[in-house]
């Protein structure tokens, strides 16, 4: 099957391409809805925002078409069950793919969705309307188990947002997910936080994975506090120049 992937940047949707690719479908195009000029975070319940600066990365270093799209909804419609509303974030992606259809043949859409059923619902929604099927591999998947299978299979994915007890900033923003394991299970025993950061505690960015021909390298960054909470501070990088490296 010929797939668009969904891509946030984040190790979620990365992984779930290399899923795809091991159960035999074929990646042909990239997709990604970004937030509107001069914002690096919002207020969305379906889109990661940040790191999205080094998106456009992402078609050189697979060699692959990168479709995007400036999220202008917002999270009208949030009940169980989606229905369509013009104001949605949602039709930003409806939109999205139905450019994505309009040049490339695409069969199913790849989306890294793990246990959130308000992003699951959704993406199945656009895709039932637009006769394409939702390939979610890591839907339901043991956490700790998921995890330290990304780490294995060569992910290299750097924590680019902490928002939980247990993360700070200026100590772990910056560092991969493998050199963070052991301290994200701890906190997962301290504070019970989601060992993958399905709870919002924190985001990746990957900056290399099998399926790269090239590596993203991030040159100069900075690092941006959002709350500056005495027990759960909220940060985030901000990329300001990068660029790709050959893979030897």
């Amino acid at each position: 099957m010929k797939v668009v992937a969904l891509v946030s940047g984040g190790k979620d949707s990365c992984y779930n391409m290399m899923q795809c690719v091991a159960h035999g479908h074929e990646i042909v195009a990239l997709a990604n809805l970004k937030p509107p000029e001069n914002t690096d975070e919002m207020d969305s319940y379906m889109y990661q925002t940040v790191g999205h600066d080094a998106i456009e990365l992402y078609s050189e270093a697979m060699d692959l078409p990168l479709f995007r799209r400036t999220i202008q909804g917002s999270p009208v419609e949030q009940g169980k069950d989606y229905i369509v509303n013009n104001e949605d974030e949602v039709e930003d992606l409806y939109e999205l793919l139905k450019e994505v259809m309009a040049e490339v043949h695409i069969e199913g859409v790849s989306s890294g969705a793990i246990l959130s059923n308000y992003q699951k619902v959704r993406v199945e929604n656009v895709c039932s309307r637009l006769g394409l099927i939702s390939l979610a591999y890591l839907w339901e998947r043991d956490q700790k188990k998921l995890l330290k299978e990304m780490i294995n299979s060569q992910i290299s994915a750097i924590i680019i947002k902490v928002a939980t007890m247990g993360l700070e900033p200026n100590k772990h923003l910056g560092k991969t997910i493998s050199e963070m394991h052991s301290h994200l299970l701890k906190i997962n025993e301290k504070f019970d936080c989601n060992v993958c950061g399905e709870g919002g505690e924190y985001e990746t960015f990957t900056l290399d994975c099998p399926l790269f021909k090239k590596r993203i390298v991030i040159d100069s960054q900075d690092v941006v506090i959002h709350s500056d909470d005495a027990f759960a501070p909220v940060g985030y990088l901000k990329f300001k120049m990068m660029h790709l490296e050959n893979k030897t």
